[in-house]
């Protein structure tokens, strides 16, 4: 699993793989040329950011016809939001809760 997280990790940690998953998130099915129109490089080098969002797991594609889709897999992004962000996030609501609590009991 920490493998898992070390492929999406790196893969987040690019602009223009950030900004690939941003145009497929909002619209998915989109072609390698759909994909490179917005950005200032070459087909190969769009390839090789859509290969490593691919081995993280955050696109997948399917053929139809002659094209290759290219498809938006949030969960990935998902099971690193439960695993990193949202344990540390309960621990200050727990926090602010206490303190609430204690707060409430000082004016009471």
């Amino acid at each position: 699993m920490a493998g898992d997280d070390d492929l999406v990790f790196k893969a987040l940690a690019d602009p223009t793989r950030r900004f690939l998953l941003d145009r497929l998130f909002q619209r998915d099915g989109r072609t390698l040329t759909d994909l490179e129109s917005d950005l200032d490089m070459t087909r190969f080098g769009v390839m090789k950011h859509l290969r490593v969002l691919e081995d993280a797991g955050l696109v997948v594609t399917r053929r139809s016809g002659r094209e290759k889709l290219h498809f938006l897999n949030p969960v990935p992004i998902r099971l690193i939001h439960d695993r990193w962000i949202d344990k540390y996030r309960e621990r200050q609501v727990s926090a602010l809760a206490e303190l609430k609590t204690e707060l409430e009991e000082d004016m009471a």
